[in-house]
């Protein structure tokens, strides 16, 4: 028999300081990037979204990981990319710390929503405090 599971969990983490170092030129790679290793480590991409300063991740992350051990690798890898294939010597950080929520299938959709119109979100202040995190967290 094989092991089923259904774990779905909303990521946010944000550069060191909350720096707004997310550049528009290289956003869209970072967003793959992130996308690319956390299949990698055996997990689905549910969305990747964020705006200059944080990151957001929806996933469904495999039991045989854990959690911290999955957006540490994510965090490292990306980090790494646009500090020495993106853009060499831009001291692109992320801060240490990490926000992650579980959820249920059903808010999957509306998870997804957010994470896509994040720009739309903070633009507007209609930002859901309880899918947010703050850096004094």
């Amino acid at each position: 028999m094989a092991s089923y599971n259904r774990l779905f969990y909303h990521f946010i983490w944000g550069t060191k300081n909350r720096e707004p170092i997310i550049l528009p030129e290289f956003e869209a790679e970072l967003h793959s990037l992130i996308a690319a290793k956390a299949i990698e480590l055996g997990g689905i991409v549910h969305a990747v979204g964020g705006i200059e300063e944080h990151v957001h991740l929806a996933a469904t992350v495999p039991p045989k990981i854990a959690v911290a051990k999955f957006i540490g690798e994510i965090k490292g890898s990306s980090s790494h990319a646009i500090n020495h294939v993106i853009k060499p010597h831009y001291n692109f950080y992320w801060q240490n710390e990490y926000g992650v929520l579980s959820f249920a299938e059903k808010n999957l959709a509306g998870i997804v929503e957010y994470i896509h119109n994040q720009k739309q979100h903070h633009a507007n202040g209609t930002i859901n405090p309880a899918m947010e995190m703050d850096s004094e967290e």
